[in-house]
Parts: structure tokens; C-alpha cells; sequence
């Protein structure tokens, strides 16, 4: 396809087309909105790009990107620090949190075990993890993992690392979503539901 725009717009075009969700068609539209909309977005975007890559950072603690280090959540005195919920990334933790599903602290691991990928245990902080878990106050280590074969896979390595902690081990309950027809579910999905009831 031939250009349409200088270099600089085409690219801009190919930078937006990087990010997840952008293809190149939604890039060209979302550039022409920008470049239309220049006073109103493209300078703030442009200035809050520029803090984001001078001031965001890893979190030291729990691997959770901020401005600050340690991070909000990690300071947060409202937060109880005997429970750890483990994640594989932030987008997890993000969405934890818009659920306001946890009142806990939390362990980002950066990804999942995957031979196939080459991801080890080097590869994860999963030492961190087993460090913070023999620490006081922690009672409890939430593995709220996918529910896949590299989640499970993880979760069963970590079990086995946390054995000697003197913390109790969780997971996510696995089943039936809310608002879901089990005619519409898969096996896997409905034998986990029957295998974890509870009491109603």
C-alpha cells in the first residue's frame, strides 16, 4: 500500500499499530483523530508519554509498575500484609483491583512456567515469592493464576517451593462464572465446578 502522509504521520501509524487491539486500519483512524484533535489529545498524550518514561518504574516489593517505588499498594496501610496474591502480570493485579476483589498485597511474577516459551523458574520472581512468604506477617499465599497449563503448572511448582513456609496455600476457585448456563460450558469448566462445590 502506497503512502498517504508524510513519513512522520506514517510513522506514527505504525507505532499505533504495535499496541494491542490496533491494526493497521484502526492505527490510520486513530492517528487521523489525534492529528485532528491535536490541542485536545496528541499534546496532553505527547506530555503524559514523557512522565511515563521518565517516572514509571518496577516496584522493588511486588513488581507492579508506579510512579513510586515501593508502589501505592504497597504502602497502602489499609492493606492487610499477612495475605499475598500472586499474579503472572500486572494487567491481573489491575484487574483484581478494579473488581475490588482483594484487600491483600500482591507478588506480579512476570509471566508463567513454559518450557515450550524457554520460561524457567529463573526467568519469574518466584525466589522473591518464597522469600516474602517466610517473612512475618504473612499467613497466606493467594495463587490466583489462569487457569491454563502453564498457570496450573506454575501454581504446582510454587506449592512445592512453599512447603516449609509456615503460610497456608490458596487458589481460585474454578467453575461456573456468574451469570453462566452450563449448557453453555466445556468439561474442563463444569467437572472443576462439581469437584470444588460448596455449601449454599
Amino acid at each position: 500500500m502506497s503512502a498517504v502522509a508524510g513519513p512522520e504521520i506514517e510513522r506514527l501509524i505504525q507505532l499505533l499499530a504495535r499496541l494491542p487491539g490496533l491494526g493497521p486500519r484502526s492505527a490510520r483512524r486513530a492517528a487521523l483523530h489525534l492529528i485532528k484533535k491535536r490541542e485536545a489529545l496528541m499534546t496532553p498524550l505527547a506530555s503524559a508519554l514523557q512522565v511515563a518514561i521518565e517516572k514509571i518504574q518496577v516496584c522493588k516489593t511486588c513488581g507492579n509498575i508506579d510512579t513510586q517505588n515501593p508502589c501505592t499498594v504497597c504502602t497502602d496501610p489499609r492493606r492487610d500484609p499477612s495475605i499475598i496474591v500472586v499474579i503472572a502480570d500486572v494487567a491481573d493485579l489491575w484487574a483484581l483491583e478494579r473488581a475490588n476483589a482483594s484487600s491483600g498485597r500482591y507478588h506480579v511474577l512476570g509471566g508463567t512456567l513454559s518450557p515450550l516459551d524457554g520460561v524457567g523458574p529463573g526467568d519469574l520472581t518466584i525466589d522473591a515469592l518464597v522469600a516474602r512468604a517466610h517473612e512475618e506477617p504473612v499467613k497466606e499465599i493467594v495463587l490466583a493464576l489462569n487457569a491454563t497449563v502453564d498457570g496450573q503448572t506454575t501454581a504446582h511448582y510454587i506449592t512445592d517451593l512453599l512447603q516449609d513456609a509456615n503460610v497456608r496455600v490458596t487458589r481460585l476457585a474454578h467453575g461456573v462464572p456468574v451469570g453462566g448456563e452450563l449448557d453453555y460450558l466445556d468439561e474442563g469448566t463444569l467437572s472443576a465446578a462439581m469437584r470444588q462445590r460448596t455449601l449454599f
